[in-house]
């Protein structure tokens, strides 16, 4: 069995500024810091990684992805550090961890059918066996039938494409799946039946950590919810801990955001 994956005292900072070519002056742009970050997931347990927009979240994940190599601090999978490089040395890391994006339209090539898609990371990754059947297997897991290998993402629904998103995932078999927002495009009853096959997913062993916006999904589908604030771990513990009796200023301004949107508004309608 795989071993935990861990994010050890992460720090990372974007450039402050550039220089244009053309130009004597300085532009800047936003500087996104994490700062001395730790996170640890387990296999057959969901983490919940929540925080306002520009907290760090996304980055956080892209260095836990080896996308991005942090200023200080270290990514570990099984003990073993997960240092950014060429395609082929990260192959060991991608077979063990995958990822879940936003946005499933935009990471499926619209060309390629589905079991094209599912091939894919097989061929890249180098895995062993039957690819075909290893293509077939992800795309029962994910409750599709076969007869939707043979088409393309345009022919298929929006919840469709985050299923196959998921199946091209859990096709390489990983150990742990990041998912950042994975469900935010999706209408209330798509959204349900994603979060049924991402919770079914950790109790079949999966590692997930989650990245939301909405608490109520942190607290269905995790055990444990670290929240971010500006750049740092501000609280992390049991969700149900953290959401009930949050004890830092950031967990507490989240969580009473979150209830103040449930609440009817003046105009007597109910926000969402």
């Amino acid at each position: 069995m795989t071993g935990a994956l861990s994010a050890h005292g992460i720090s990372f900072r974007y450039a402050r500024s550039f220089r244009y070519p053309s130009r004597s002056f300085r532009s800047r742009q936003p500087a996104e810091t994490l700062s001395n970050v730790s996170l640890t997931l387990k296999p057959g347990a969901g983490t919940a990684l929540v925080g306002s927009s520009g907290s760090g979240k996304s980055t956080l994940v892209r260095i836990m992805l080896g996308l991005a190599k942090p200023c200080r601090g270290t990514v570990t999978l099984d003990g073993c550090a997960v240092r950014p490089g060429p395609a082929r040395s990260l192959r060991w890391y991608r077979r063990s961890v995958q990822y879940i994006p936003q946005n499933p339209a935009g990471s499926l090539d619209p060309r390629m059918t589905v079991s094209q898609l599912l091939q894919e990371p097989l061929r890249q990754l180098r895995v062993e066996g039957n690819h075909r059947d290893l293509a077939g297997q992800a795309l029962d897991r994910v409750e599709l039938p076969a007869r939707m290998m043979t088409h393309r993402p345009g022919e298929l629904s929006g919840g469709q494409n985050q299923r196959v998103t998921i199946a091209r995932a859990l096709a390489v078999k990983p150990a742990y799946l990041l998912a950042d927002e994975p469900v935010s495009g999706l209408d209330l009853p798509l959204r349900d039946a994603i979060l049924t096959l991402l919770d079914r997913l950790v109790h079949e062993g999966l590692g997930l950590l989650l990245v939301t916006h909405d608490l109520g999904t942190a607290a269905r589908m995790c055990g444990t919810t670290a929240v971010l604030s500006g750049g740092s771990i501000a609280e992390q513990g049991p969700t149900d801990q953290v959401l009930a009796h949050p004890s830092s200023p950031a967990a507490h301004a989240l969580v009473h955001a979150a209830a103040a949107m449930q609440l009817p508004s003046t105009a007597g309608s109910v926000a969402l």
